[in-house]
């Protein structure tokens, strides 16, 4: 039976509040932190990076005196590494992390990757992945540019391979992407390197164990949440969930949350009082705290969600007020264009104004338009009240 943390065996109560106080605690983002940009990435698990400068917006918001170089420096080191991970969607990792995250991953990647109806049509079964993949791995040992990899593929298959089923290989492979250069690490250009310890993908104890450690350091860094919640951060059923948390029986307090939603957490880890400050915050595209609930709600309010997560997945950079999207942003030629979803008032316009500020100075040095190939979303069905634009130096 898991550990409860109330008197009389029956589970401490938590408010929807307090759960956004949690996330944002464990997020770094009730206040920005004066740690290294490793620990930084330890703390927050994993910071989703299909666009390369996601994560430095990311951590910019919650680390204090960011300095993107730092970042440069533990990719170019591979202790941060970017790989496809949770939701079959490529994350930044604390290397110490990523072979249990990808162990813990593995019947997910390998039952949506190999078994994608493209890969068979391709030519291609789980069967022959698992044949070619040694010698692919081999092959990255140094890092290959993604041509390169096509290429021999194509060697060791001994004939054409279409470009979805080499797409579909090496997400499932345990590859690291290969810095290729700037602005964020990270250029157009895709190259990879071969994982520096390999996860094992056949062995089901070490799979179960990965994903028990997986689901320990989601609590820690997102917690807490529920067994919904956690499958929905990780694209894991929800039995194998279930199993992971009973792992972990022991090492976990159960929290009742709204509506009677039985919760689980690590224990002693921050659950800060609904009442507590939250400030402004311009958030990233797709930052990991708008993706990693089944219950949304916790820090979008339901009527804003389909203007913030498009239907393709989209997740557009969002502005955070009082702990909860507000608005999004979008930076303009001079300036940062922040719009409300609803009217704000005049002290938080000049706390978002010290924040833009910050920001553009920020991404000056980098690329000042960074997301300026979705601008096409605020001419299609974005509602907003009130929009500044905020010059940036």
């Amino acid at each position: 039976m898991f550990r409860s943390a109330g008197r009389e065996n029956r589970p401490m109560v938590i408010t929807a509040r307090s759960l956004n106080r949690s996330t944002l605690a464990r997020q770094l983002l009730l206040e920005r932190a004066p740690v290294d940009v490793e620990e930084a990435l330890r703390r927050v698990v994993a910071l989703q990076a299909q666009l390369p400068g996601s994560p430095y917006v990311a951590l910019w918001n919650r680390v204090a005196g960011f300095e993107p170089s730092l970042l440069d420096g533990a990719v170019e080191g591979f202790r941060a590494v970017r790989s496809t991970l949770m939701r079959l969607t490529l994350h930044l990792v604390h290397v110490e992390d990523y072979r249990a995250f990808r162990e813990g991953m593995e019947p997910t990647l390998r039952g949506s990757r190999l078994g994608d109806h493209r890969f068979r049509a391709a030519g291609f079964t789980p069967a022959d992945a698992d044949a070619l993949l040694p010698g692919l791995l081999a092959y990255a040992e140094r890092a290959r540019s993604g041509a390169e990899m096509l290429s021999r593929l194509e060697v060791d298959r001994g004939g054409p391979v279409e470009s979805v089923a080499w797409r579909l290989i090496r997400q499932y492979a345990p590859l690291w992407h290969a810095p290729t250069g700037p602005p964020w690490s990270y250029g157009t250009a895709q190259s990879f390197v071969t994982a520096d310890e390999l996860p094992e993908r056949t062995d089901p104890d070490a799979v179960a164990a990965g994903l028990a450690e997986l689901v320990r350091r989601y609590l820690e860094g997102f917690g807490p949440a529920s067994v919904a919640d956690i499958a929905q951060f990780s694209m894991t059923q929800r039995g194998r969930v279930r199993k992971a948390l009973a792992a972990l029986d022991g090492r976990i307090d159960v929290l009742e949350g709204p509506e009677g939603t039985i919760l689980y957490d690590v224990p002693g880890a921050a659950r800060p009082d609904g009442d507590v400050p939250a400030p402004p915050r311009l958030m990233a595209m797709w930052d990991s705290i708008l993706l990693a609930y089944a219950d949304r709600g916790r820090v979008i309010p339901p009527e804003y969600r389909k203007s913030v997560i498009r239907v393709n997945g989209d997740v557009l950079p969002t502005l955070l007020v009082d702990g909860y999207v507000a608005g999004v942003w979008r930076p303009v030629d001079g300036g940062i264009e922040a719009s409300a979803f609803r009217p704000l008032p005049a002290g938080v316009w000049a706390e978002l104004a010290g924040e833009a500020e910050a920001l553009g100075s920020f991404l000056a040095g980098r690329d000042p338009l960074v997301y300026r190939r979705f601008d096409h979303w605020w001419t299609k069905g974005l509602t907003v009240a009130e929009t500044e634009v905020f010059p940036t130096r």
